[in-house]
């Protein structure tokens, strides 16, 4: 008889940060019906979270920006420290390209917007589960719409990308897809500790040090499709 793998795969599970308590009730609700998904805990002050976060160690916390008291932002470091594996998705209302660069840079591992649609919080838990970056497309739009203008494609940044090797630009492609050393090894024919190099150079080169940093300078660079 073939297994059910709905029942037999381990949830995800997902700490939820909100301020406000709808909004936590809501993602609780759509979280609940799917099999995929265990929401383990949540929380509407971010610094009584990161303590439960620390106890509970949730494979994803989701997060909002805007709190009393202390900035999501400033809780993904706090975060890391007490669950240095864990992944983050900031969800917020704020969409401005300073806000997605400022999580980015935090290390948040993907940004989606409270406009999108429901069925979009699954997909983005699903992907940086995977070790992938996922921005939300209201988001990666934008920042094409930039780099179209020019506003962040600086000498500097063109210069690195134009100093890559095609062979380091295939693996940038890749990492930037949320490739693991492993997986880049295998479909680029080369060695573990190759691709672990090439991601240590790239990381130099570019000034990129997570999946979503890479992620999000290869859409600017038009390398990957938003």
């Amino acid at each position: 008889m073939p297994l059910d793998t709905a029942s037999t795969t381990t949830p995800i599970r997902v700490y939820l940060v909100d301020d406000q308590t709808m909004i936590r009730a809501g993602f609780k609700s759509l979280l609940g019906k799917d099999p995929r998904f265990a929401v383990v805990g949540d929380s509407g002050d971010p610094r009584s979270a990161v303590a439960r976060i620390g106890e509970m160690r949730p494979d994803i916390v989701v997060l909002d920006i805007t709190m009393p008291g202390l900035s999501g932002i400033d809780a993904i470091a706090l975060i890391r420290e007490v669950h240095p594996k864990c992944k983050v998705v900031m969800l917020t209302h704020h969409e401005g390209e300073s806000f997605v660069d400022q999580a980015l840079k935090a290390g948040a591992d993907g940004y989606l917007s409270k406009d999108s649609d429901p069925a979009e919080l699954t997909l983005a838990l699903e992907s940086v589960s995977k070790g992938q970056a996922y921005l939300s497309p209201k988001v990666a739009s934008a920042l094409l719409r930039r780099s179209a203008r020019g506003d962040e494609s600086s000498p500097t940044t063109r210069s690195r990308i134009e100093m890559l090797t095609p062979r380091e630009r295939e693996v940038f492609q890749l990492l930037a897809l949320g490739k693991s050393n492993k997986e880049v090894a295998k479909q680029l024919g080369m060695t573990v500790s190759t691709a672990k190099k090439h991601r240590e150079n790239l990381q130099r080169k570019l000034d990129c040090h997570s999946p979503a940093e890479l992620a999000i300078l290869a859409i600017k660079e038009g390398l990957l499709g938003a």
